[in-house]
C-alpha cells in the first residue's frame, strides 16, 4: 500500500456514504424513489444536489425523485439513452418492480450503474433487512452484478463497476447487504478525486447521446419474428466483452491503489480440505471463523465470490476442484428450484468441468457440495454459526442442505462457547428507544474514537421497521486491527442502559463479562439514590460479578448546553461520547492528559462541526466534557449493600 499511487483517504462511515462519496464524484445524476435500506444513498446524493455540488468534470449534479421504482428505472434509461451517465439507489420489492425496465436497459446497452441495499423480499411477513433474493430476482435481466461485504468494497465496487459498465456497454448492479453494510460504521480509505477521475474518465468522451437530434438513432423498435432473434442473439458480442473489461477493471484498480479485486477471491483455500463460499458481508465473519480453525490445525478456508454476474464458472472450479467438501451459503430459500441461485450455478460449473466443457478446467472428481440457507432477513450469522457449517463438512453429515441460527429440523447445532475478538477489542451493547437518536449516538461514537485514538471501529444498528417508540439495540467495537465480526455482540466488555426500563423487560448483563462497565441513564445525583432505583435481581448480578457501575442524566445536560431545542436528542449522544471517554480504556492505554484529550478532541469537533460557526462548537465541547466530569460512579460500599441499608 506504501508504494502505490492512490491508498486512499481514511475516513469513517457507512456503506451508503461510501456509495454516496463516488456517485456524486463520477455521475451526472441520480433517479431513485426512496426505499429502505437505500434511501439513505438518495438522500446523501440529493444533499449534495441542494448544495449546488458539481462532479470531478464540472457538470452540476442533478437529482431527480419520480412517483415510484419503476419510474426511476424508467428515467434512468432515458437519462443514459440522452448520453448522461447515471445511477440509481432501490432495494427489494423496489428493485423486482423495476425488472421490466432493467430487461430495456440492458438490451439497449446503457452502462447505468445502479446501488441496492440488498433486501429481503416480503414474503409471508414484510421484512426490511438483509436479503439476497431481491439481486438474485432480476439476475436474468443481463446486468453485471457486483456483491460488496464493506464500506471499502461498495466505494471500490462502485468504480471498478462503473468502467467495466462503459467498457463494455452493458449496465451493472453492485449490491451490499441492507443495514449490516448501508448503515454499520467503519474504517475505510475513500478512493481519491484524481484516481476517480483517471480511473472512471469524462463521460461526455465515454457516452453515447443517442437523442442528438444530428444524429438521430431508433432504440427500442418492435421487431417480429423475422428481426427479434436476431437482435437478442447479436448482443452476444457486447456480452463477450464483459469479462475483459471487467478483468482490466480489477487489475488497473489494484495497480493503482493496491486494493485487490477479482470475480472469486479465496481465503486461505489453496491447501484448505473445507471450504465455504460466500457473498456479501457473511464473508468476513467467515474470514475470522478460518483463522481461528486454521490455529486448532483444521484446514480451512473460504471463496467470495465478487462476480455474481458475469459468473466466473472457470476461477470457481480452479479454486474448489481439490477440497474434499465445500459448502455455499446464501441469503435465500429457493425450496421449488434444484438448489439455491449460487449454488445451483457452482454446481453446474463443475458438472460442465466433469464433462470437458471448454473454457473449464478438466477435473477427474468432483467435491461434496452442501448448501445453506443463512441470514435470512437480516438473521444473524455468528462464528458458532460458521463452525457448526465446517463441523458438518467434516463430518461428512447426511444433511445436504441446511440452514442455520433457527429452530428447525434442518438446522445445524452451533457451538455457543466460541468468541472471537481482534485484538485490543471493547465492545458496547446499548439499550435505548426507537427515535431517541442512539443510533447517530453510536455512530458518532464510533467516527470519534477512530479519529480520536487511531483504532478499528465497528457500529453496528439494530433498525427495525417498528422499532420506533420500542426498545432497541446498538452495537459498537473498537479494537487495534480490522472488527471482521458482523453479528450482533453477545459478549461485551460495556453496557449502555439509555433506557432504565430495559431493567425490566430484559437482562441487559448476559454476555458482559466479569468485570465490566455498566453506564445507566438516571436523573438522581446520589449514589445511593441511583443504587436504590436499581432492581434487586440486577444488584444481585452486578455486585455477583464485581460489574463498575456509572450513572449520568445525560438528558438533563443537554437540554442545558443546546442552544436550540431541536438539537437536544443529538446533544444526547454528544454527552454519551464523554462518558465513553471516561469508562473505556483508551484514554488510559495511550496515557493521555486530560489537555492533551480536550485538544484532540476539539480538533475532531471542529472537523466535523466547524462550518455550523463557533457557538456549535463549544456547545458540542461542553456537553463531552460535561459527560466526563460529571459521571458519577458509584462506590463499591454502596455497591456491597442494600438500599434499606444505605437509608439507615
Amino acid at each position: 500500500m506504501d508504494n502505490v499511487k492512490y491508498p486512499g483517504i481514511p475516513t469513517t462511515g457507512d456503506g451508503s456514504e461510501a456509495a454516496v462519496w463516488v456517485e456524486t464524484h463520477v455521475s451526472q445524476a441520480a433517479v431513485a424513489y426512496p426505499i429502505t435500506p437505500s434511501t439513505n444513498m438518495g438522500y446523501g446524493y440529493q444533499v449534495a444536489v441542494a448544495n449546488g455540488r458539481t462532479n470531478l468534470w464540472g457538470d452540476e449534479l442533478m437529482f431527480i425523485e419520480p412517483e415510484s421504482e419503476h419510474s426511476a428505472g424508467s428515467a434512468s434509461e432515458g437519462f443514459a439513452l440522452a448520453g448522461g451517465r447515471v445511477v440509481s439507489f432501490t432495494a427489494s420489492q423496489g428493485l423486482v418492480l423495476q425488472k421490466e425496465v432493467l430487461h430495456v436497459i440492458s438490451g439497449k446497452r446503457l452502462p447505468a450503474v445502479f446501488h441496492i441495499g440488498a433486501r429481503a423480499l416480503t414474503s409471508q411477513a414484510l421484512n426490511i433487512h438483509a436479503g439476497h433474493d431481491d439481486v438474485y430476482a432480476v439476475a436474468d435481466a443481463g446486468w453485471g452484478i457486483l456483491f460488496a461485504g464493506s464500506a471499502q468494497e461498495v466505494a471500490d465496487l462502485a468504480l471498478i463497476a462503473r468502467r467495466a459498465a462503459e467498457d463494455s456497454q452493458t449496465p451493472f448492479i453492485v449490491s451490499q447487504d441492507g443495514f449490516l453494510n448501508t448503515h454499520t460504521v467503519e474504517n475505510f480509505n475513500l478512493p481519491e478525486p484524481e484516481l476517480m477521475k483517471q480511473f472512471v474518465g469524462d463521460p461526455s468522451e465515454k457516452l453515447i447521446n443517442y437523442f442528438d437530434p444530428n444524429n438521430p438513432v431508433l432504440t427500442g423498435p418492435v421487431e417480429n419474428q423475422d428481426a427479434y432473434m436476431k437482435g437478442r442473439i447479436a448482443q452476444r458480442a457486447f456480452y463477450a466483452r464483459v469479462i475483459p473489461a471487467l478483468d482490466d477493471a480489477f487489475k488497473t484498480y489494484a495497480q493503482l491503489t493496491g486494493r485487490e479485486y477479482d470475480f472469486v477471491k479465496g481465503y486461505r483455500v489453496e491447501d484448505a480440505d473445507y471450504v465455504i463460499v460466500a457473498m456479501g458481508s457473511m464473508t468476513f465473519t467467515i474470514e475470522a471463523v478460518v483463522d481461528e480453525l486454521r490455529n486448532k490445525g483444521i484446514k480451512a478456508g473460504m471463496l467470495k465470490v465478487y462476480s455474481f454476474r458475469p459468473f466466473p464458472a472457470a476461477q470457481i472450479v480452479a479454486a474448489l476442484k481439490n477440497v474434499k467438501a465445500f459448502a455455499v451459503l446464501e441469503r435465500t430459500d429457493e425450496p421449488l428450484a434444484g438448489s439455491n441461485p449460487l449454488t445451483r450455478d457452482i454446481k453446474a460449473a463443475f458438472a460442465d468441468a466433469i464433462d470437458g466443457y471448454p473454457g473449464l478446467p478438466k477435473i477427474e472428481r468432483m467435491p461434496k457440495i452442501y448448501s445453506g440457507a443463512a441470514g435470512l432477513g437480516g438473521r444473524d450469522i455468528r462464528p458458532a454459526d460458521i463452525v457448526a457449517v465446517f463441523d458438518h463438512l467434516k463430518e461428512e453429515g447426511e444433511k445436504r442442505f441446511f440452514v442455520l441460527n433457527i429452530k428447525h429440523p434442518l438446522a445445524l447445532e452451533p457451538d455457543e462457547s466460541i468468541d472471537i475478538t481482534a485484538k485490543g477489542t471493547f465492545r458496547m451493547r446499548g439499550y435505548s428507544v426507537g427515535g431517541f437518536g442512539s443510533v447517530t449516538t453510536n455512530k458518532v461514537i464510533a467516527s470519534t474514537t477512530a479519529d480520536l485514538f487511531g483504532l478499528y471501529v465497528q457500529a453496528f444498528p439494530k433498525y427495525g421497521s417498528e422499532k420506533k417508540g420500542l426498545p432497541t439495540n446498538y452495537y459498537l467495537t473498537v479494537a487495534e486491527e480490522p472488527v471482521r465480526i458482523r453479528s450482533e455482540l453477545k459478549n461485551v466488555e460495556m453496557i449502555a442502559i439509555n433506557d432504565p426500563n430495559a431493567l425490566h423487560y430484559t437482562n441487559p448483563f448476559n454476555g458482559l463479562k466479569k468485570g465490566g462497565v455498566v453506564w445507566m441513564q438516571s436523573v438522581e445525583k446520589d449514589p445511593r439514590d441511583i443504587w436504590a432505583n436499581v432492581p434487586a435481581w440486577a444488584r444481585k448480578t452486578i455486585r455477583e460479578n464485581d460489574y463498575r457501575v456509572y450513572a449520568i442524566d445525560t438528558i438533563a445536560i443537554a437540554r442545558d448546553v443546546s442552544s436550540r431545542a431541536d438539537l437536544v436528542m443529538r446533544m444526547q449522544g454528544i454527552v454519551l461520547l464523554g462518558v465513553y471517554l471516561r469508562v473505556a480504556p483508551f484514554v488510559e492505554r495511550l496515557q493521555l492528559s486530560e489537555e492533551q484529550l480536550w485538544e484532540r478532541v476539539e480538533k475532531i469537533i471542529r472537523k466535523y462541526f466547524g462550518k455550523r460557526g463557533e457557538q456549535v462548537v463549544k456547545d458540542n465541547m461542553t456537553a463531552i466534557q460535561r459527560g466526563y466530569r460529571e459521571i458519577i460512579e458509584l462506590p463499591a460500599e454502596v455497591i456491597a449493600t442494600e438500599p434499606e441499608e444505605v437509608g439507615a
